[in-house]
Protein backbone atom coordinates (compact mmCIF):
# COMPACT_ATOMS: atom_id res chain seq x y z
CA UNK A 1 0.00 0.00 0.00
CA UNK A 2 2.90 2.33 0.59
CA UNK A 3 4.35 1.99 -2.24
CA UNK A 4 1.09 3.16 -4.54
CA UNK A 5 1.16 6.03 -2.23
CA UNK A 6 4.75 6.99 -2.85
CA UNK A 7 3.83 6.36 -6.97
CA UNK A 8 0.65 8.38 -6.68
CA UNK A 9 2.85 11.10 -5.09
CA UNK A 10 5.33 10.75 -7.53
CA UNK A 11 3.34 11.34 -10.68
CA UNK A 12 1.73 14.30 -9.42
CA UNK A 13 4.81 15.98 -9.04
CA UNK A 14 5.51 14.57 -12.05
CA UNK A 15 2.53 16.33 -13.97
CA UNK A 16 2.48 19.26 -11.92
CA UNK A 17 6.35 20.13 -13.29
CA UNK A 18 4.59 20.59 -16.63
CA UNK A 19 3.10 23.38 -15.31
CA UNK A 20 5.85 24.91 -13.04
CA UNK A 21 8.78 24.32 -15.45
CA UNK A 22 11.41 25.22 -12.83
CA UNK A 23 12.77 21.21 -12.66
CA UNK A 24 12.04 21.21 -8.67
CA UNK A 25 9.04 19.37 -8.63
CA UNK A 26 10.43 16.37 -11.03
CA UNK A 27 13.51 15.81 -8.95
CA UNK A 28 10.78 15.41 -5.90
CA UNK A 29 8.81 13.24 -8.11
CA UNK A 30 12.17 10.99 -8.98
CA UNK A 31 12.74 10.73 -5.25
CA UNK A 32 9.04 9.57 -4.52
CA UNK A 33 9.51 7.05 -7.40
CA UNK A 34 12.54 5.87 -6.30
CA UNK A 35 11.30 5.82 -2.46
CA UNK A 36 8.17 3.69 -4.20
CA UNK A 37 10.83 0.99 -5.84
CA UNK A 38 12.31 0.93 -1.92
CA UNK A 39 8.75 0.24 -0.91
CA UNK A 40 8.52 -2.87 -3.67
CA UNK A 41 11.53 -4.42 -1.92
CA UNK A 42 11.61 -3.26 1.67
CA UNK A 43 8.26 -2.75 2.98
CA UNK A 44 9.71 0.17 5.85
CA UNK A 45 8.55 3.31 5.74
CA UNK A 46 11.64 4.80 7.42
CA UNK A 47 13.91 3.44 4.49
CA UNK A 48 11.42 4.82 2.01
CA UNK A 49 11.48 7.84 3.34
CA UNK A 50 15.31 8.14 3.42
CA UNK A 51 15.49 6.37 0.18
CA UNK A 52 13.24 9.86 -0.94
CA UNK A 53 15.09 12.26 0.81
CA UNK A 54 18.76 11.51 -0.12
CA UNK A 55 17.15 11.03 -3.72
CA UNK A 56 15.61 14.10 -4.12
CA UNK A 57 18.38 16.18 -2.33
CA UNK A 58 20.71 14.68 -4.44
CA UNK A 59 18.86 15.66 -7.95
CA UNK A 60 18.10 18.71 -6.48
CA UNK A 61 21.79 19.94 -5.79
CA UNK A 62 23.96 17.88 -8.55
CA UNK A 63 21.83 17.60 -11.39
CA UNK A 64 19.31 20.20 -11.38
CA UNK A 65 21.57 23.04 -12.01
CA UNK A 66 23.16 21.09 -15.10
CA UNK A 67 19.90 20.50 -16.54
CA UNK A 68 18.86 24.09 -15.66
CA UNK A 69 21.85 25.46 -17.54
CA UNK A 70 21.67 22.92 -20.42
CA UNK A 71 17.59 23.23 -21.17
CA UNK A 72 17.19 27.06 -20.40
CA UNK A 73 20.09 28.86 -21.37
CA UNK A 74 21.68 26.66 -24.20
CA UNK A 75 25.22 26.63 -24.62
CA UNK A 76 24.73 29.29 -27.70
CA UNK A 77 21.38 30.52 -26.61
CA UNK A 78 21.53 34.82 -27.01
CA UNK A 79 18.77 37.20 -25.52
CA UNK A 80 17.73 40.86 -25.89
CA UNK A 81 20.61 43.11 -27.55
CA UNK A 82 22.56 40.36 -27.75
CA UNK A 83 20.68 38.72 -29.96
CA UNK A 84 20.73 41.44 -32.10
CA UNK A 85 24.54 41.51 -32.70
CA UNK A 86 25.71 39.80 -35.76
CA UNK A 87 21.70 40.44 -37.44
CA UNK A 88 21.09 42.06 -41.04
CA UNK A 89 19.21 45.88 -41.39
CA UNK A 90 18.40 47.92 -43.74
CA UNK A 91 19.25 51.88 -43.72
CA UNK A 92 16.01 54.17 -43.92
CA UNK A 93 18.14 57.24 -43.75
CA UNK A 94 21.63 58.11 -44.39
CA UNK A 95 23.62 56.68 -41.55
CA UNK A 96 26.90 58.20 -40.42
CA UNK A 97 29.17 58.39 -37.27
CA UNK A 98 27.20 60.57 -35.70
CA UNK A 99 23.02 59.75 -36.28
CA UNK A 100 20.68 57.46 -38.77
CA UNK A 101 17.93 55.15 -38.71
CA UNK A 102 17.52 51.13 -39.62
CA UNK A 103 15.12 48.80 -39.85
CA UNK A 104 16.24 45.83 -37.92
CA UNK A 105 13.56 43.16 -36.56
CA UNK A 106 10.53 44.85 -38.24
CA UNK A 107 11.93 47.85 -35.80
CA UNK A 108 13.41 51.13 -36.81
CA UNK A 109 15.90 51.78 -34.44
CA UNK A 110 18.59 54.62 -33.90
CA UNK A 111 22.06 53.61 -35.54
CA UNK A 112 25.47 55.16 -36.68
CA UNK A 113 28.09 54.36 -38.55
CA UNK A 114 30.78 51.80 -37.07
CA UNK A 115 33.57 53.26 -38.90
CA UNK A 116 34.21 56.91 -37.91
CA UNK A 117 33.65 58.96 -41.31
CA UNK A 118 32.02 56.26 -43.24
CA UNK A 119 28.16 57.16 -44.95
CA UNK A 120 25.50 54.70 -45.44
CA UNK A 121 23.17 55.43 -47.91
CA UNK A 122 19.54 54.43 -47.10
CA UNK A 123 17.68 51.42 -48.61
CA UNK A 124 21.53 49.44 -47.90
CA UNK A 125 22.30 46.71 -45.86
CA UNK A 126 24.27 46.62 -43.14
CA UNK A 127 25.26 44.09 -40.53
CA UNK A 128 24.98 45.20 -36.64
CA UNK A 129 28.08 45.07 -34.99
CA UNK A 130 26.95 46.23 -31.30
CA UNK A 131 24.54 47.63 -29.33
CA UNK A 132 24.72 50.63 -27.51
CA UNK A 133 22.37 52.27 -24.98
CA UNK A 134 19.40 52.11 -27.83
CA UNK A 135 21.45 53.05 -30.98
CA UNK A 136 22.67 50.05 -33.51
CA UNK A 137 26.31 50.46 -34.27
CA UNK A 138 25.96 49.40 -38.07
CA UNK A 139 28.64 48.60 -40.94
CA UNK A 140 27.74 48.20 -44.65
CA UNK A 141 27.05 44.77 -45.94
CA UNK A 142 30.22 43.98 -48.42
Amino acid sequence: MGALIWLIVGIALLAAEALSGDLVLIMLGAGALAAAGSMVLDDSVIVSVGVFAVTSIGLLVLARPALKRRFLHGPGLRTNVDALVGARAVTLSTVDAEQGRVKLNGEEWSARSYVDGQVIEPNTPVTVLEISGATAVVSAEP
